[in-house]
């Protein structure tokens, strides 16, 4: 029988806001594809957590050029 005081379970992250996709939140900010990935991957897709995170590094969000969009 396994000692299951030693056993990790995985934690479920809540997903606060919408999500974002990873090439929308490389846009947005203007990232690399593999800085955007890795951010992606240690924070979610939830937009909320990534805008947050982006806050605190002091990187604003591109606006988009075309206002008649």
């Amino acid at each position: 029988m396994a000692d299951s005081a030693n056993q990790t379970v995985p934690t479920r992250r809540v997903l606060r806001g919408r999500p974002y996709s990873m090439s929308e939140f490389a846009r947005k900010y203007r990232l690399d594809e593999k800085e955007a990935k890795r951010l992606y991957e240690k924070f979610g897709p939830s937009a909320t957590e990534l805008d947050l995170l982006m806050a605190a590094k002091r990187k604003p969000p591109t606006l988009p050029l075309d206002f008649d969009a």
